[in-house]
Formats: structure tokens, C-alpha cells, sequence
């Protein structure tokens, strides 16, 4: 078990089948077809508890909606890290351009940006 990144975790071409999963899941996720779904799922709940149904009846529906919120929440959580990985490596591109392009200049902003790269290093 590695406690790195996940979007470093792969550094050859192509997505893992972790990443490929999640990727699919997070589409799903966001479709009409989900929303319906957890509406459902809510209702369902609803009515199990407006109908006095036996005790289980309602564990049952209280731990569905438990374990869909904790499988939502990893997979939230895996998108947004995907995210800030992608957004990282756009400004250190971003960066780096701008580093060569001020390489002939001697005023300062050169420095600032190198550091500004080394910061996620930092941290």
C-alpha cells in the first residue's frame, strides 16, 4: 500500500485500472440516471420509516444511504485530487515557460518564479 499521490502513483502512459474505475464511477455519478437514483433511495428511506416497518427494515435503509454517501465521498475526494494534480502541472508548465522566456532579462522575476515552482516541493 503506497500513501502517494494518486495521480503519481502512475508515471508511464495510460490510467490504471483504479484510475479507469474511478473515471467511469464519476461519470455515472454526475448523470440524470444517478440523481434519480439517490432520489429513490431517499424516498425509499422515507417510506420505510413513515410506514413503522420492523427495526431491520429501517437499519437496512439507513445503511444503504451510509455506505452510497461514503463511496460518493471517496470518489469525490479521488476527482478533486485527480484535479489538483492536472492544475499543478498546467502552472509549473505555465511557469517554466515564463522562466525561459525571462532568462535573458536580470530583473528579479526570474527568481520569484523558480521559487514559486519549488513550493510544491516544500510542502
Amino acid at each position: 500500500m503506497s500513501l502517494q499521490h494518486p495521480a503519481k502513483k502512475k508515471t508511464g502512459g495510460g490510467a490504471g485500472r483504479f484510475e479507469k474505475l474511478a473515471e467511469l464511477a464519476s461519470n455515472f455519478t454526475s448523470s440524470a440516471l444517478f440523481s434519480m437514483l439517490c432520489v429513490l433511495l431517499v424516498a425509499g428511506f422515507v417510506a420505510v420509516h413513515l410506514a413503522h416497518l420492523p427495526m431491520e427494515w429501517q437499519h437496512l435503509a439507513g445503511d444503504t444511504m451510509a455506505a452510497v454517501s461514503l463511496l460518493l465521498l471517496a470518489l469525490l475526494k479521488n476527482s478533486e485530487r485527480r484535479a489538483e494534480h492536472a492544475i499543478q502541472r498546467k502552472l509549473d508548465a505555465i511557469a517554466g515557460a515564463l522562466l525561459d522566456q525571462k532568462s535573458d532579462e536580470a530583473d528579479g522575476t526570474r527568481e520569484e518564479l523558480e521559487n514559486a515552482i519549488r513550493m510544491e516541493e516544500r510542502h
